[in-house]
């Protein structure tokens, strides 16, 4: 019979509230706003010493944001799905497409007077 109070209760090592006393202290830190070309601005916080990076991804919208409030960087330009059909004909003009066909069909037909089975 399993009681209700089975669970197993306690802390692993090192869980629990620290102090700075306990961890040290913080390093120090520089507020850097980045804007993006929807007119939204995003404060990043990163440690002094470490390099600033001169775009960042806007958390609201996705878009490139960079440090210059006056000139966004623009948005990428997305390019519609391809099928592969669509890489295929950007590879082979109509006319080597026609070959091709024409050879796989000559295959087939020489296999099936041959009697081979085809799946």
């Amino acid at each position: 019979m399993a009681g209700a109070g089975n669970a197993i209760r306690g802390s692993r090592v090192g869980a629990g509230p620290m102090g700075e006393a306990e961890r040290g202290e913080a390093a120090p830190r520089q507020a850097v706003t980045y804007f993006c070309s929807h007119d939204h601005r995003s404060v990043v916080t990163f440690a002094i010493e470490a390099a600033v990076p001169d775009s960042w991804d806007c958390p609201k919208c996705g878009l490139p944001a960079s440090l210059d409030s006056e000139n966004p960087p623009p948005a990428p330009k997305i390019e519609p799905y391809k099928t592969h059909l669509a890489y295929v004909k950007e590879r082979r003009s109509e006319t080597e497409a026609a070959d091709i066909l024409d050879e796989a069909v000559a295959l087939l037909r020489s296999r099936r007077k041959a009697g081979e089975i085809i799946f």
